[in-house]
């Protein structure tokens, strides 16, 4: 059994226990809940703009908060529980795809999932306003990724196909800062691109080690969101119910676009969300500062 196969059925048996989890947890919210079409809408293109390399939370976020949909404290949360069956559904499609050296893939893979799930624990606990800090800061980082996305900034990379000694161990380290970057907002594969380039690999190698990383150690963190109640169900089983027929539209029909447009629109709303969540803190912060002296 080669270690691919061993990954997809790892990668399944994941997916299935996240998933039963998330149903015997629904009940004490009331049980399943009908979304919204907007919740549906969003889903569908989010993770169809997700599996053309675009991203599915920054553009997330900006649409939960454009339209309030979603308090901004749970927001993390139904990120990961809503994104993360299509998200298996985009890794079980591409990681047969590319060629790379499985020590590498599975030892990044591992530490990403080891940061979801640590990063996971402290994010479901945050007050209101710590998450609306983390969210502006990691929608302005995934700003100026589209941005020097779109005047190819990113370093060239290699042609490696793995990693090995202290190169392997700086990616082991970076991509566990990464899986807990992502449990705030921060999508995973800008950052891995990058990662990946700077190490010296072909950047074509990313896409096995990102779409792997993020669909084991989103199960593994939602898992926790789900167990805190720190997420948003009706939501989130709206970006699942939509994420899913977005994955397998853009997988096998579109399959590509001239993105660069899409990525510059993208900016132009992921800027105003970052501003206005950060915004909305400033508001937390002065109306705390306010009801100190009246407690008192």
């Amino acid at each position: 059994m080669s270690v691919l196969t061993i990954v997809i059925i790892a990668l399944s048996v994941v997916a299935i226990g996240f998933a039963v989890v998330w149903l015997r947890e629904m009940p004490k919210l009331g049980g399943f809940v009908m979304p919204s079409i907007g919740h549906v809408g969003i889903g569908l293109l989010t993770d169809f703009l997700d599996t053309l390399g675009i991203g599915s939370f920054a553009p997330t976020t900006s649409l939960f908060k454009f339209f309030k949909l979603v308090p901004d404290e749970r927001i993390p949360g139904t990120l990961n529980v809503g994104h993360t069956l299509p998200t298996v559904a985009e890794a079980l499609i591409y990681t047969t795809v590319i060629g790379v050296d499985p020590l590498t893939m599975v030892a990044l893979i591992v530490a990403s999932v080891a940061g979801a799930w640590l990063g996971a624990g402290l994010v479901a606990r945050w007050p209101r306003r710590y998450v609306q800090i983390g969210m502006g800061g990691a929608l302005a980082v995934a700003a100026v990724l589209f941005v020097m996305t779109n005047l190819k900034l990113f370093p060239g990379g290699g042609t490696a196909l793995g990693l090995s000694g202290t190169l392997l161990v700086i990616g082991i380290v970076i991509n566990f800062c990464l899986g807990a970057l992502m449990t705030v907002g921060i999508g995973l594969y800008a950052p891995c691109l990058i990662l990946i380039s700077m190490l010296g690999m072909n950047p074509r190698a990313a896409f096995p080690i990102m779409m792997g990383s993020c669909a084991f150690l989103m199960p593994i963190a939602s898992t926790r969101f789900v167990k805190f109640n720190a997420y948003d169900l009706k939501a989130a089983l709206g970006l699942t119910l939509g994420g899913i027929p977005g994955v397998l539209i853009a997988a096998f029909i579109v399959k590509s676009l001239p993105l660069t447009y899409v990525r510059w629109l993208v900016v132009i709303v992921v800027v105003y969300a970052a501003f206005s969540m950060l915004r909305s803190a400033m508001l937390e912060r002065a109306k705390g500062a306010a009801e100190a002296p009246a407690a008192s």
